[in-house]
């Protein structure tokens, strides 16, 4: 497992809203069952929650999803469906993203 590595959301009850979960843990702690991870809605479903420096935006074959770091969880590792893409191009926006949450900055 790979620190911004997007995996598909295997939960029925979130996948639809929530197609895929992005890893945001470090790969340091691989070693622990459980991983942190970011939900990432498609951004024409989810604009409303979007909150400009909070939600970085990204691209998976060709469609925009936001990245709604204000719900970021700690599930097991079992939870994660197949790796679908890796993002980590997008590292500094997330990293923001987390340091706004943080710190406030």
């Amino acid at each position: 497992m790979s620190q911004f590595t997007v995996y598909k959301n295997k939960n029925p009850r979130t996948k639809k809203t929530f197609p895929y979960l992005l890893d945001i843990q470090s790969d340091l702690l691989d070693q622990l069952r459980t991983t942190i991870v970011v939900p990432l809605g498609k951004y024409s479903v989810v604009k409303e929650q979007v909150i400009t420096k909070l939600c970085p935006i990204v691209e998976i074959d060709g469609v925009k999803y936001a990245a709604l770091t204000q719900q970021l969880a700690g599930i097991d590792r079992t939870l994660l469906g197949a790796e679908v893409a890796n993002v980590s191009d997008y590292r500094s926006e997330f990293i923001d993203a987390i340091d706004l949450i943080v710190s406030g900055i």
